[in-house]
Parts: C-alpha cells; sequence; structure tokens
C-alpha cells in the first residue's frame, strides 16, 4: 500500500514507522509548505495534521479520487461540509476521535455505561481528560466523543469545560508533559461513585489503528467510523 501522510509530527513518525515494518510505502509526507505533487502515486492518505490544515488536506485527497483516514480533531465544524463533498466526489472517508482499538471498545462501554445509569437521576457524571502539553484542541476530540455519547444516551443536553450544572457534563481538560492520553468518566451521588477510565501507554496504539483503518477503506466508497472498520456496531 502507498501511502500518504499529511502531518509528520511525532503521530505521523510513528505512522511511518509502523507503516513501514509491515510492508506499506510512504510516497509523500507533509510538514508545513512539502510539495505535493507525489500524492498521485497514493493508494491512501492519512491525515494527522493540524485543525486549520485538516479539511483543506481532506478536500485535496478527495478531488483526486485518493481516500483518506483522518484523525486530526479540531476542525468539526465543517464535518458536515466534508461529508456532502465526499459525498459530490463520490469519495472514501473516515474520521475519528481516536483510532485505538482499546479507545473504541472503551466507546461503546461508556454508551453501555451511559443508558444503564440513565434511570438514576442521582448521580451526576462528569468527565476529565488529561494529554501532553503540545495537544492544541480542548477538550480532546476523544472528549468529545464521549460527552456527545453520554448525552445521546441520557437526559443531559449539553457539555461544557466550566462547572457542574443540571443535565450537563463537566468536561475537566489538564495538559501534563508527556501524557499520552487518559479519559475518565465518573457518575457521583452522595453515597458512591462508579468511574471507568481509558490511559494510552504509547502513540502506537493510534497508529495502528489508523494504519488499520486505511487498509479497510481501500476499495470501498462512502464516509465510514472506526466502529465500522471494527465491526462494532
Amino acid at each position: 500500500m502507498k501511502i500518504a501522510l499529511f502531518g509528520y509530527g511525532k503521530m505521523g513518525k510513528t505512522i511511518e514507522q509502523i507503516a513501514l515494518e509491515k510492508g506499506h510505502t510512504i510516497v509523500l509526507k507533509t510538514s508545513g509548505k512539502s510539495s505535493l505533487e507525489k500524492i498521485i502515486e497514493a493508494d491512501v492518505a492519512i491525515d494527522f495534521s493540524t485543525p486549520k490544515a485538516a479539511v483543506s488536506n481532506i478536500k485535496f485527497c478527495m478531488e483526486r479520487h485518493i481516500p483518506i483516514v483522518c484523525g486530526t480533531t479540531g476542525w468539526l465544524d465543517d464535518y458536515d461540509e466534508i461529508i456532502r463533498f465526499c459525498d459530490k466526489c463520490n469519495g472514501a472517508f473516515i474520521h475519528a476521535s481516536n483510532f485505538s482499538f482499546g479507545v473504541n471498545i472503551f466507546f461503546r462501554i461508556n454508551e453501555y455505561l451511559a443508558n444503564l445509569m440513565k434511570p438514576w437521576k442521582e448521580y451526576q457524571v462528569s468527565l476529565e481528560e488529561i494529554h501532553h502539553t503540545e495537544k492544541l484542541d480542548t477538550p480532546s476530540g476523544t472528549a468529545i466523543t464521549l460527552a456527545e455519547e453520554i448525552i445521546k444516551n441520557s437526559e443531559n443536553k449539553s457539555w461544557n469545560l466550566k462547572k457542574d450544572q443540571k443535565n450537563n457534563i463537566k468536561i475537566t481538560a489538564k495538559r501534563v508533559k508527556d501524557v499520552k492520553g487518559t479519559h475518565t468518566i465518573k457518575y457521583q451521588s452522595e453515597i458512591d461513585t462508579i468511574s471507568i477510565q481509558h490511559e494510552a501507554h504509547s502513540r502506537q496504539g493510534f497508529a495502528i489503528g489508523a494504519l488499520i483503518a486505511a487498509e479497510w477503506l481501500l476499495g470501498k466508497k462512502g464516509v465510514f467510523t472506526m466502529k465500522d472498520v471494527l465491526k462494532l456496531k
């Protein structure tokens, strides 16, 4: 598989290392104002760039009929536009706030727990996420996905970064040097606390998941998620 990498930071370099170990070829890796001429050689593209660059990178690939997997977060105000653009181009696209297998299983556990807790009004749900100090968006895309799934399966209406409110999920975002990503969900009452947590130990889980998604996307058309890739629906 010939891969174009958009974004050549820590995640891009980890993806490159694992891709080469699996026998794939990197035909393009971009950072800053890199030339994009070699994109025509790519079978698939993987984007871990910046929120500002992601939308143009995705459209660039779709216009050239190159399937693209995007793990960049912080740009989802444009998500509906990208879905329409993908349909117009008859493209192939996967976006995930987190490609880790463990996190995607954690997403399903979160949905299930939220549904179980729905009748128990005495519990207040909250969410904490901790990431490295270089992370650009706050809260993390993973935290937003977790909060949105709780909202779908409960009477909570929204989330915020400020304070506890009725029918509102408080997200606490912390930035600590060299933390790969920890997400904790708590349901707290006066009597007890129920909590679930996922802690990432390295970037490899994200990189492996993105590569598996890219391999899966080849030959397909449409917009997909990691639930499709991992058969978690």
